[in-house]
């Protein structure tokens, strides 16, 4: 504010309000460039990115987990979280078990012959001889009277029992059982002179063809068979 001085000459007046001009200036300028807070508290940001601290900023529920970042959102909070599997991650087996696994091994079914070893059947020709053992002393009881019944089994164990066990074990089977009722048959005609010994000796012929033809009918199936009512005579 310029003061006017009365006294003295124009000359003093201006001198006057050039320094009263220089003191305010001065004045000013130490106000202006007095001590100051700088509000820089931390480097600048680059444009674009809003300050954390500032209250009119909008609420961000993601804090530092920014979706945008490409980081999972916080869970939410409407229940627990699952547990993890236990044993460490191990998912335990369906309620209807483990089956065997495809394609195992299952073993062949075993056959076992009449007369033949477990799993093997009987060959052509043994075949043959044991069932002329068997039905041929059903034919010979039949032809000779339930007296004849042994010679077909017989000739059956010389010819091939020797070289087939299994034809020597149905063709002892078979021997051993028709001569029993051979000598039944022949003791029953012999007493033919009473009523009695007809009705043995024919009896015995009938049991020698029955049990004959049954053992032959086994013996084509490859089915076991042992006669019955029989001895052993011959092992």
């Amino acid at each position: 504010m310029p003061v006017y001085v009365a006294a003295g000459g124009s000359a003093m007046i201006e001198w006057l309000c050039l320094f009263i001009d220089s003191e305010c200036m001065s004045l000013c300028t130490r106000l202006s460039c007095g001590p100051t807070v700088s509000a820089m508290t931390e480097p600048p940001r680059p444009p674009g990115e809003g300050n954390q601290n500032d209250p009119t900023a909008p609420f961000n529920p993601y804090a530092g987990n920014d979706p945008t970042s490409g980081s999972v959102p916080p869970p939410s909070s409407g229940g627990p979280a699952a547990p993890p599997p236990p044993n460490g991650g191990y998912a335990p087996p369906p309620s209807g078990g483990y089956g065997p696994p495809p394609g195992g091994y299952n073993p062949p079914p075993q056959q076992y012959g009449y007369g033949a070893p477990a799993g093997g059947t009987i060959a052509g020709d043994d075949r043959t001889w044991i069932l002329v053992a068997h039905f041929g002393g059903a034919a010979g009881a039949f032809l000779g009277g339930g007296c004849a019944g042994w010679i077909a089994p017989l000739v059956a164990l010389l010819a091939r029992g020797p070289q087939s066990p299994q034809v020597r074990a149905e063709a002892v089977k078979a021997l051993n059982f028709q001569i029993l009722w051979s000598i039944i048959a022949l003791v029953g005609w012999i007493l033919s002179c009473i009523i009695i010994g007809i009705f043995v000796g024919f009896a015995a012929m009938v049991i020698g063809i029955v049990f004959g033809v049954i053992a032959g009918v086994k013996a084509s199936n490859n089915q076991p068979y042992n006669y019955p009512m029989t001895v052993s005579i011959i092992k």
